[in-house]
C-alpha cells in the first residue's frame, strides 16, 4: 500500500509519498509539478532512508521537495 500527501509550495504541487520496502519499513517518494506552464511532472530522486512509519517518510519527501524548489525551482 502506498501512502501519499498532496502539498503546495509557491508555484509547485508536491505529491509526497511513502512506499513500503521488503523489510516492512518505508521509502520516501516525490513528484513535483509546476502550476504554471510548462506543467510537466517531475519525479524527483529522493535520498533513500529507512523510516519506521509512513508519516516520517512523507515528511522526509516534503523536506527534500522544499529543498529542490529552493535550488532548482
Amino acid at each position: 500500500m502506498n501512502s501519499t500527501q498532496a502539498l503546495t509550495h509557491q508555484n509547485y504541487d508536491m505529491l509526497c509519498g511513502a512506499m513500503p520496502d521488503d523489510s516492512g519499513r518505508f521509502q520516501p517518494t516525490l513528484v513535483i509539478t509546476k502550476n504554471v506552464w510548462p506543467t510537466r511532472a517531475r519525479t524527483i530522486a529522493v535520498e533513500r532512508g529507512v523510516y519506521d512509519d509512513q508519516a516520517h517518510a512523507i515528511q522526509a519527501a516534503h523536506a527534500q521537495g522544499l529543498a529542490w524548489i529552493a535550488n532548482y525551482g
